[in-house]
Parts: C-alpha cells; structure tokens; sequence
C-alpha cells in the first residue's frame, strides 16, 4: 500500500507545505508525492520539493517526488488529466490525498472536483483560521489558529 499526496505550485513555499505537515501530523505521512507545476511558480515547486522531504522524514516516512510541469497555468485539460490520472493510477489498497489548498482558484476547483469525482481518499484543505501567520510554516502556527479539512468526510 502507498500513499499519495497530490498537490499543485503556489508562489508561497508554506501554501504547499503546511498543508502536507498538517496531513502528516494527522498520521497521514506520503510515500509519494505529485506536484503539479507551471511556469510562474517553478522556483517555488523546486525549493518545496527538497523541504518536503524532510518533512516526511522528520515523521518517519521516506517518499519518492514527482513534478508535472505544464507549459502553462491555464491547461485546463492537462489540470484535469494530472489530478486523474493521479487517482486511476494507483492501485485498490493505495490511499490517495489531493490538497486542495494551494494555487490560483481555478486550480483548486478542478482539484476538488476531480478529488471527488475521481474518488481520492480524501481531498484536504489547510484552513487558516487567523490572518496573522500568513506566510509561516505549520509549526509555528498555534494548533488553535489552523484546521486540515478532509471534504470528503464533509459531504
């Protein structure tokens, strides 16, 4: 069995990470993570991929990154195909998490959409409750001031 974080690139390192801790801290730890990336946030995706990793090694776990880049941000179609492709590829016992909370609005619509419609495990989002630690990293975000919301227990 693997699991599967598939997120998208934000200009905000903390917007790709702080979701993927949070899902960690909650015992979900990656074995595989999928990015999607595009042009105008290139450099974030590159240094994320690296503090990724240490995240999930600060947890116990090791896993394997992939970068899809797109030519560019608005391939709607190849958005769509990422984020099932990402799904229908992994196996029965596999448990996959699409993040929807980084990149433009358009992205995240078609990453819950597809999360749901495709059947992902679960399909987060890292609610900031508070303003004021905009632009932190999870662990020095109070627990009170954030929330990791699975929609798929939602609906």
């Amino acid at each position: 069995m693997s699991r599967y974080w598939v997120t998208c690139g934000t200009p905000t390192i903390p917007g790709i990470l702080n979701p993927m801790t949070a899902a960690c801290d909650r015992g979900f730890v990656p074995d595989k993570i999928h990015i999607l990336s595009n042009p105008p946030v290139m450099e974030y995706v590159e240094e994320s991929t690296e503090l990724m990793t240490e995240v999930v090694t600060s947890y116990g776990g090791g896993a394997e990154t992939t970068v899809h880049e797109l030519s560019h941000e608005t391939d709607f179609t190849s958005i769509v195909d990422y984020y099932r492709t990402q799904v229908e590829q992994s196996a029965d016992d596999d448990e996959v998490a699409i993040d929807v909370t980084p990149g433009r609005k358009f992205m995240s619509a078609i990453a819950f959409q597809a999360g749901i419609q495709f059947g992902a495990d679960h399909v987060y989002y890292f609610h900031r409750k508070a303003g004021g630690y905009y632009g932190q990293f999870y662990p020095e975000i109070p627990r009170t001031a954030t929330d990791l919301i699975d929609f798929t227990e939602v609906l």
